[in-house]
C-alpha cells in the first residue's frame, strides 16, 4: 500500500508566507525559507509553494525565492503561481522545483496540460483545482478563487487526467482556513472518477481531520497551512497518530 503524504503549503505574497480564511483576510505566517527548512527537518513528505498573487498581477512566479527554498530542503517541492508556458516551467525546474502546479492557465488553455506533460513527464505536472459548491454543484474558480466559472469540478478533473496531469490538488474554497475538516464527500467522489493521486486541501484543523481525509475522503495526500505554520499540529506527532489508526505514513 502506498504511504499517505503530509504536505505543508506555503502561500506566498510579497515574499512572505500568508494564510487566510476562504481565500480572504490574509495574515502573515512567516519567512518561507525558514518555514521550508523547518518542515523538511520535521517529517514533511513534500512541500508546496504557491505564489498566490502572480496570476492576478499577471507576473511570473518568484524564481529567485524558489531557488533559495530549494537550497534548504531535501524533499519533493512543487511550485505554482503565474505559470503559463513551457518556458515558465523550465525556469522553475532549473531553480530547484521538482513539480509545477498550474491552475487558471490550465482552464484558459487546457492544451497547456498536454504540452507540459509531453515535455516534462506526467509526474511533474500537478493541476490545482479551486472549487466552491454553488446551488448544489461544485464549480471551478480561477485567479486565487476570485473568478467563478461554470465548469464542473468532476468533469474538469477527468479532463485534466486525460490530458496528462500526474496529480490533482483539490482545494475546497468552502472549507479553506475554517479548520472544520476537509471536504471528504467531494474528495471521495474525485478518487472514484480519476486514477491519479488526489491531494486534499482546505479545512485541516486537528488530527481527526487528517484521519478522516484518508479514510473517508480517500485522499492520497493532505495539504495544510495554518495548523502547521502556527504550530497547532506538529507533523511528527500527527504521523504517529495516523500510524496508530492504521494509515500508512513515512516516519
Amino acid at each position: 500500500m502506498l504511504t499517505k503524504r503530509i504536505i505543508p503549503c506555503l502561500d506566498i505574497k510579497n515574499g512572505r508566507t500568508v494564510k487566510g480564511v476562504n481565500f480572504l483576510n490574509l495574515r502573515d505566517a512567516g519567512n518561507p525559507i525558514e518555514l521550508a527548512e523547518m518542515y523538511a527537518n520535521n517529517g514533511a513528505d513534500e512541500l508546496v509553494f504557491l505564489d498566490i498573487t502572480a496570476t492576478e498581477q499577471k507576473r511570473k512566479t518568484l524564481a529567485a525565492l524558489v531557488k533559495k527554498v530549494a537550497e534548504k530542503i531535501n524533499i519533493p517541492f512543487t511550485v505554482g503561481g503565474g505559470i503559463t508556458s513551457v518556458e515558465d516551467v523550465e525556469v522553475l525546474l532549473n531553480s530547484g522545483a521538482d513539480k509545477v502546479s498550474i491552475n487558471s492557465s490550465a482552464v484558459k488553455n487546457p492544451n497547456l496540460i498536454n504540452q507540459l506533460a509531453t515535455k516534462f513527464g506526467n509526474q511533474c505536472i500537478v493541476v490545482a483545482i479551486d472549487a466552491k459548491k454553488i446551488k448544489n454543484e461544485w464549480l471551478v474558480h480561477l485567479v486565487g478563487g476570485k473568478v467563478p466559472t461554470t465548469i464542473n469540478l468532476f468533469d474538469w478533473a477527468k479532463e485534466v487526467e486525460r490530458r496528462g496531469a500526474g496529480e490533482i490538488l483539490f482545494t475546497s474554497m468552502d472549507n479553506d482556513g475554517t479548520k472544520n475538516g476537509f471536504s471528504n464527500t467531494a474528495l471521495a467522489t474525485l478518487s472514484t472518477l480519476v486514477n491519479i493521486p488526489i491531494i486534499a486541501s482546505g479545512g485541516a484543523g486537528n488530527t481527526l481531520h487528517f484521519i478522516d481525509v484518508f479514510t473517508k475522503g480517500k485522499a492520497d495526500a493532505a495539504l495544510a497551512a495554518s495548523v502547521f505554520h502556527f504550530k497547532e499540529i506538529e507533523i511528527k506527532v500527527l504521523k504517529k497518530q495516523l500510524r496508530k489508526n492504521n494509515i500508512p505514513v513515512r516516519i
